[in-house]
């Protein structure tokens, strides 16, 4: 049997466009001790209108081959949108050159967030969700010939009168779907940002997801949607705990222990904690320990089950 969380790393440190930063981002994480890494690939100027640049792509390739972790992620463009009607076919564009990415680079997972739009006279919620259904069944058929996942990552409200999906309804949207090579994504400070700003409760919203949820993105925060942005350094954000803060287990107030005492995901799922290694490289020690508990927990309950039902 898998194991339910399979590797527990973090994402690398984005550089300039430049490669200058990959190889030694990607140490950094290796010499932490972490067996799964995910790579900002969006920012490292490898595609151009769509088109993978293949002098680029063979030497992100050789850098990758010299730290070879037990899970690798990509994480696609910050902007991928596939509720974006006039930019749709540029983003499936861009998302098959990722797809083809991944497997190149052995990537198993390209992270892809979900959708967002202001609906336009005439439009309702459900011609958008329509449209990234769509797109993203499109996208799970291309996955498959690779043996990739798809994971689809929850976000928070980022401007009034957006529509967004909820927790619960990302979870719906996967399942809608019903691809083996199209999952969710919990991102659970987003989760809990948008709980908050939505009024919903967080448990339940991360209760929906669980069951269709095949990667994770772990890092703290205490919920507290963008009040205010102004601010003249991060850690004012941090002492204020204010937004999506990117914050080291234990940090926010998120509750940890009981999330992953309760909560299940599929087999083979990575960890991944998206903490700001520029800020807070420092605590990353700390974190994988704490990540690779919390791994323990689901571990040891899904063991456990499968022995009573053997």
């Amino acid at each position: 049997m898998n194991d339910i969380i399979s590797a527990v790393g973090f994402c690398n440190r984005t550089g300039k466009g430049d490669l200058s930063a990959l190889d030694t981002s990607l140490r950094e994480i290796a010499e932490t001790g972490a067996d799964a890494c995910e790579i900002g690939i969006y920012a490292e100027e490898i595609i151009s209108g769509g088109r993978i640049i293949e002098d680029r792509t063979r030497r992100v390739a050789d850098i990758v081959r010299q730290h070879p972790f037990k899970k690798l992620s990509l994480h696609g463009q910050i902007l991928s949108n596939f509720m974006d009607r006039e930019h749709l076919q540029l983003q499936k564009k861009v998302v098959r050159s990722m797809l083809e990415l991944c497997n190149r680079l052995g990537a198993g997972i390209l992270v892809h967030h979900s959708g967002a739009g202001q609906l336009a006279d005439g439009e309702n919620a459900a011609d958008l969700d329509r449209m990234e259904r769509e797109a993203l069944a499109e996208m799970g058929d291309i996955a498959k010939g690779y043996g990739v996942r798809i994971a689809l990552e929850n976000i928070f409200t980022t401007e009034s009168g957006q529509y967004r999906q909820t927790p619960s309804e990302v979870a719906a949207t996967v399942k809608a779907i019903g691809s083996d090579n199209v999952v969710a994504l919990i991102d659970f400070s987003h989760a809990y940002i948008e709980s908050t700003y939505r009024n919903l409760d967080f448990l339940e919203e991360l209760r929906a997801m669980a069951p269709v949820t095949g990667h994770l993105h772990v890092h703290d925060s205490f919920g507290l949607p963008y009040s205010m942005t102004r601010f003249y350094h991060p850690a004012e954000a941090t002492a204020l705990g204010i937004g999506d803060l990117h914050l080291p287990i234990g940090w926010g107030d998120i509750p940890w222990e009981g999330i992953f005492g309760e909560l299940t995901f599929l087999p083979d799922t990575t960890l991944i904690m998206e903490i700001n290694a520029e800020r807070f490289g420092d605590q990353q020690p700390a974190c994988l320990e704490k990540a690779c508990g919390l791994a323990a927990l689901i571990n040891m309950a899904g063991k456990a089950q499968m022995r009573q039902l053997a």
